[in-house]
């Protein structure tokens, strides 16, 4: 009789699995809750002391780690000598393996969870099982994953040995390569595992950046193709429902890598804003248009006059609920995606008549974990930046004051420029984007770029504010702006020319605020 050994912390799909293996005449050996579960539902089974001929002791914590386990486990079907040495010690083969293990990263994600509680979900027996198991896949099937048990099933009732001759070969040749797959996720989980219990540890320790960073992903979705059609890509979250992954699609095509980076880029310019309604408008990972207002439909059109031409083919976030009257005002431009909190029925049927149009539901909010970049041979590593921008540590640095009216156009030019690529340079009027100078090689560029096209949006710059991402390394950048009637400059400070700097705004009637605080976006 072939034997199945059940162990599970996530009983979803167990009875039904250990039904179709009682049906295909596998006998039934267990643990713990898993046999209690069993039995309740009308399934014989064996305890796993049945089979070491030991208890299970330490509470649970020494049950499954035994000869009688894992001989059964790694005997190779294929070799008289494993054979011999097992039945000389009676030990018993087993054919399939069902183990998920505790509940670590639940547990240690708690608020308030004690470390004894935390250490008590390191699960030592699933591991050493799954491992023991996935080594012998050629003849033992192993699963950890519920979603698999149907599949499992069907291949193990299609190896009976009741089918023709030529059915039987290809029936064993797709069960093991199924096997095959099968292990291979079993080493990708318990390596997710095991990276997931070294985070936790490093965190204990105080250790931000530990000597060794060991990154566990799941795939959310295979990818069209990646920035360019002939490079394939694929989607992969740290955790299934959170962040982007948590974002609820209503319509549209599938969301493509260009999609999903500009997502990201959109709602990283809403995170500054906190819950002020605001839109953002977004082109290549960063704002043509943000702005903040009444209502959506408001914020929208503040935005979208930033820079309309550019708007087209972009990704929009708002950080309310889109209305009908928002949605009729956004439906009037090509958009690859729109996101928000919520959509009236009206406003999703209005964007479900553009059929290409995606339109993802929910609220990611601020991403606080470590930044992530690739470079060649290697990876940067990186706290990311806090959301709040406010006006704690700024200094006046001018003669002249700012007027309230600048100081509030200052924080929010100040707010926006942090979404920016650098080198960047934001003009802002009214709690909205005028012109936006992106990605520049200088500041001096960043500043005309941003003057080139608040001017080709037909905005009159006279008497905006501007914010840049870092300082002015020379005066040429503040001259640029006051030609343009720039009379109020928000900018982090730092420079070897700071004074030269403080003396072109003065020398212009300028206000100037340094904040002390550098907001690069590479």
């Amino acid at each position: 009789m072939p034997r199945a050994l059940l162990s599970v912390s996530d009983k979803q799909g167990l009875v039904e699995f250990a039904k179709g293996l009682a049906a295909l005449g596998y006998e039934l050996v267990s643990t713990g809750g898993t046999a209690k579960a069993l039995r309740e539902a009308g399934l014989a089974c064996k305890d796993i002391s049945d089979i070491t001929n030991f208890p299970e002791m330490l509470d649970g914590r020494v049950k499954t780690l035994h000869p009688a386990v894992h001989g059964g486990l790694l005997a190779r079907r294929d070799l008289a000598a494993h054979l011999a040495a097992i039945a000389e010690h009676g030990i018993g083969l087993i054919d399939v393996v069902c183990v998920n293990l505790y509940p670590f990263r639940e547990t240690a994600r708690k608020p308030g969870v004690a470390p004894h509680d935390v250490i008590e979900q390191i699960d030592i027996g699933g591991p050493s099982m799954l491992r023991s198991a996935a080594k012998n896949f050629a003849a033992v099937t192993v699963v950890v994953d519920p979603a698999d048990y149907g599949r499992v099933l069907v291949s193990l009732g299609a190896a009976q040995p009741d089918a023709a001759d030529a059915a039987d070969a290809a029936d064993a040749e797709s069960a093991a390569m199924m096997r095959r797959e099968l292990a291979a996720k079993v080493y990708a989980h318990t390596a997710a595992y095991d990276a997931a219990i070294a985070s936790w540890f490093a965190a204990q320790a105080g250790e931000q950046f530990p000597e060794r960073l060991t990154l566990a992903f799941d795939r959310q979705q295979a990818l069209r193709y990646g920035e360019n059609p002939e490079q394939k890509a694929a989607f992969y979250v740290e955790d299934r429902g959170a962040g982007l992954a948590g974002l609820v699609q209503k319509g549209g095509k599938e969301l493509s890598f260009n999609n999903l980076l500009d997502l990201e880029g959109a709602l990283l310019a809403l995170d500054a804003f906190g819950g002020d309604c605001a839109c953002a408008i977004v082109k290549h990972t960063t704002p043509c248009g943000l702005a903040t207002g009444t209502d959506a439909s408001d914020a929208y059109r503040k935005a979208l006059a930033c820079d309309p031409v550019s708007a087209f083919g972009s990704v929009i976030a708002f950080s309310r609920p889109v209305d009908d009257a928002a949605a009729g005002l956004v439906s009037a431009l090509f958009v690859e995606c729109v996101v928000a909190p919520a959509f009236s029925d009206g406003a999703l049927d209005m964007l479900a008549a553009k059929k290409n149009l995606r339109v993802l539901v929910g609220t990611p909010g601020p991403f606080t974990a470590t930044d992530l970049k690739r470079v060649r041979g290697g990876l940067l590593v990186q706290d990311r930046p806090s959301a709040t921008l406010d006006e704690a540590g700024w200094s006046i640095v001018s003669k002249r004051q700012p007027t309230s009216a600048e100081r509030a156009d200052l924080l929010f030019a100040w707010r926006a420029v942090a979404s920016v690529k650098s080198n960047a340079i934001v003009l802002a009027r009214n709690g909205a984007t005028i012109g936006i100078g992106a990605g520049q090689m200088s500041r001096v560029d960043a500043s005309f770029m941003a003057v080139h096209k608040a001017k080709t949006a037909g905005h009159d710059t006279a008497g905006c504010a501007l914010g840049s991402d870092a300082f002015f390394p020379f005066r040429d950048g503040i001259d640029q702006a006051a030609s343009a009637g720039v009379k109020a400059i928000v900018q982090p400070g730092g420079s070897v020319r700071d004074a030269e700097v403080i003396a072109a705004a003065d020398e212009h009637g300028m206000a100037m605020i340094f904040t002390g605080r550098r907001t690069f976006r590479h």
